[in-house]
């Protein structure tokens, strides 16, 4: 890759799991993690030093209510937010 990129998860709507696709131009240090609508953090998807490359994180959310959450990948200097769509 040759840019940072966080894609949007699919399915959306999903229920109960989803995918993310994201891409690394360079390696370095990578957190994936979910929040709620209040800015809980309510899963951790990635933690880790990541080599260079096309990414993909799944999740299930089997345990959490319906409703809108919001993911966020840090990679570096690079942040970038989307909202995904759990409906049971």
């Amino acid at each position: 890759p040759k840019e940072f990129l966080l894609g949007q998860n699919y399915p959306n709507p999903f229920n109960p799991s989803t995918e993310i696709e994201y891409q690394l131009p360079e390696p370095g240090w990578v957190t994936l993690k979910v929040y709620n609508m209040l800015g809980q953090e309510v899963a951790v998807l990635v933690n880790e030093y990541q080599e260079a490359g096309f990414k993909t994180a799944a999740i299930n959310m089997n345990a959490m209510p319906s409703g809108i959450y919001v993911y966020r990948l840090t990679a570096g200097s690079f942040t970038d937010a989307k909202r995904m769509i759990l409906m049971k």
